[in-house]
């Protein structure tokens, strides 16, 4: 599947050390140093109400990641799903009257149009789940082959050739027993946290006939009226959990560099992902779990259950400039919870008229401005390099172009194109 077209990015001179994550599998900040390629995976969207400020904040929270790593002399391989079937996405489209794949293909267009927007490097594989449901199919037959998943009776099912239909699940604990990984690794979460959080988030920890109440599903049997796929394992629609850790598999390989999402994504997706991914591979899947803030409004965390969202396009539709919309995220840290206003968009509008007379085309040119310059503008850019290693420090790098404006610089092309290269935003 197409993605979106990606940005320019200038060189600049110099080059950034490799960045330091915070890591949630063990709480603490570590060096995401590839050996090779930068790998990662970033979970997608599911197709309905994109993309509102919460999916940017993300999404943007890991273009700067690569942003460090492509100035660090990096090669970047960065793959992210779409969820193109999936219970939220066909409820939406039963409530609307919409078909859902009109509704899945006018939403990813959507977000692929912010995203481009927003200047947001795109994913090298961009993987719709619809598009790989044989082989998540495949992997599910394996994972039952190997005694890891098991049929749950569905009444609800529709019948097969072979008798009544039935739903598979994941055998949490058989697969702790053979696979690298366990439960909680990632998220560090007691029992009872895990089952309030399973329940909220699209598990059934109180469905009958499973083995262990966080067990997952892995194969959702047929229903009237639901897509469905034919398939080795019988027919029916892959579960949540199991489509990434098969697309991150297939495209990146295992133990891959960065496994990203939002904070919500912790537990249960991330934490059953990878362990799909170890029973499936014999190896982790990823060697640091990186995760963002929620963004709130009006009081309550943006959410499309709640409704209270601030979409991009909506933004765009009434005047912001994406360059605006992207500083004004940028002024967060991304690993922090925090609340959307006006102001600070209207804040982000000033930063941006402000460094654009500053160090945009109508500078002055450096020659000129060396004379009156308090700042090298090399040192400039080397704090900004210095802050978004430091865990994408991107509120103290921002600072850091705010002090230039206020000193001025020897060479204001030279932090033009570092904040074009590193934060992504063009003056």
């Amino acid at each position: 599947m197409r993605a979106w077209s990606h940005p320019v990015i200038p060189s600049i001179p110099g080059t950034s050390d490799a960045p330091r994550l915070h890591d949630t599998a063990t709480a603490t900040i570590v060096e995401a140093k590839p050996t090779d390629v930068a790998r990662l995976y970033v979970c997608g969207i599911t197709p309905y109400d994109a993309t509102h400020l919460g999916h940017a904040a993300t999404y943007l929270a890991f273009d700067t990641l690569q942003r460090v790593w492509l100035d660090g002399g990096y090669r970047v391989h960065y793959a992210q799903n779409v969820t193109d079937v999936d219970d939220p996405l066909l409820e939406r489209a039963t409530a609307t009257g919409v078909d859902w794949r009109e509704l899945a293909a006018e939403q990813t267009d959507l977000f692929r149009a912010d995203m481009e927007a927003l200047g947001i490097i795109p994913p090298n594989d961009y993987v719709a789940v619809t598009d790989v449901i044989d082989d998540i199919s495949a992997a599910v037959q394996k994972l039952r082959d190997s005694a890891l998943a098991y049929r749950v009776p569905t009444p609800d099912a529709l019948p097969t050739p072979d008798g009544p239909g039935a739903d598979l699940y994941f055998d949490i604990r058989a697969a702790e027993r053979q696979a690298p990984w366990a439960l909680g690794e990632e998220s560090n979460l007691d029992l009872d946290s895990m089952l309030t959080l399973f329940a909220q988030r699209g598990g059934d920890p109180d469905r009958a006939g499973k083995r262990d109440r966080l067990d997952p599903l892995l194969w959702r049997a047929a229903r009237e009226g639901e897509p469905s796929w034919e398939s080795p394992v019988g027919a029916g629609r892959p579960g949540w959990h199991i489509e990434c850790s098969v697309i991150a598999l297939a495209e990146l390989g295992t133990d891959f560099t960065v496994q990203g999402g939002g904070s919500d994504l912790i537990f249960p997706h991330h934490d059953m992902s990878a362990g799909h991914a170890a029973a499936l591979s014999g190896h982790p899947l990823a060697q640091v779990y990186s995760h963002t803030g929620m963004v709130a409004y009006q009081g309550e965390k943006m959410s499309k259950s709640l409704g209270n969202l601030v979409l991009v396009s909506k933004l765009r539709a009434g005047g912001s400039d994406p360059r605006a919309i992207r500083l004004a995220l940028l002024a967060q840290h991304y690993r922090t919870d925090w609340e959307w206003t006006a102001e600070q968009l209207v804040a982000a509008e000033a930063r941006l008229a402000a460094w654009t007379l500053a160090f945009g085309p109508i500078a002055v040119p450096a020659a000129v401005a060396a004379e009156s310059a308090s700042e090298s503008a090399a040192a400039v850019v080397e704090r900004m390099r210095a802050a978004l290693v430091d865990d994408l420090d991107t509120r103290t790098a921002l600072e850091a172009v705010d002090a230039a404006v206020a000193a001025g610089v020897d060479d204001p092309a030279l932090v033009g194109s570092a904040i074009d290269a590193l934060l992504g935003v063009k003056l």
